[in-house]
């Protein structure tokens, strides 16, 4: 093997701002997609417990779309085809203002979302009937016993789905180079084409994401192990 390793090309000159620029993307990218993605799971969830069949079937149809079409197709089609139904003047402020980030962002929170739905429906299901009904003759509204009673313990028993979903929501952000969002895998590639320095480059941008997926995942054990519910397994 006659490859030198030289880790120090891609640790001078303003490469290290280039990875360093990458990362914060690939976190805020992360943050706000799962803040969306959270807070729409939630609403769907909810609808889905309504017991509408209506509500439920759109719910439905909304999940098993987002849940088969891969999440590449559906950055593709959010960066591509949903502009072509704005205004102009809508999509010249886009475009002024880079669209790439946030299109990208809503693309990945809606697909997350609809696992996020499914996993907090089936820790819904996970508690007592009895509950729900206790609640609402006491005179909770449906509302309230989502508020007071039903969600706080299916937080607590999603924790580790929502965990999973988590990470792959962070993983996945990588795929928002495919329409130029600067993120830390697109940083990595920009390097790359820099230098020529292919195995450091992909190598320090491993590193990275390994670091911050085992940073996640001590954060979602400790959290589970924090907010246990006593007796379940």
């Amino acid at each position: 093997m006659h490859y030198v390793f030289d880790f120090g090309a891609i640790f001078q000159g303003e490469y290290p701002d280039i990875l360093l620029r990458g990362l914060l993307n690939t976190l805020a990218l992360t943050g706000l997609a799962w803040l969306l993605a959270f807070a729409i799971g939630m609403l769907l969830a909810i609808i889905r417990m309504t017991g509408s069949r209506l509500a439920n079937g759109v719910v439905t149809l909304y999940v098993a779309f987002h849940r088969n079409v891969p999440m590449l197709v559906h950055i593709l089609f959010w960066y591509f085809g949903i502009p072509q139904l704005l205004p102009v003047s809508a999509v010249d402020w886009l475009n002024s203002h880079g669209s790439e980030f946030p299109l990208a962002m809503v693309a990945i929170a809606l697909v997350t979302s609809a696992y996020v739905c499914e996993d907090l429906r089936s820790a819904v299901r996970s508690i007592p009937s009895g509950q729900i009904e206790a609640s609402r003759a006491l005179g909770l509204s449906f509302l309230r016993t989502m508020r007071k009673v039903v969600l706080p313990q299916a937080f607590r028993i999603a924790i580790p789905p929502l965990l999973n979903q988590t990470l792959l929501l962070f993983k996945n952000t990588s795929l928002a180079m495919a329409i130029g969002v600067m993120e830390l895998t697109a940083a990595g590639r920009e390097i790359e084409n820099y230098t020529f320095r292919t195995f450091e480059a992909y190598a320090a941008v491993t590193v990275i994401y390994l670091g911050i997926s085992f940073l996640i995942m001590w954060g979602g054990a400790a959290l589970a192990r924090r907010f246990r519910i006593v007796g379940a397994r």
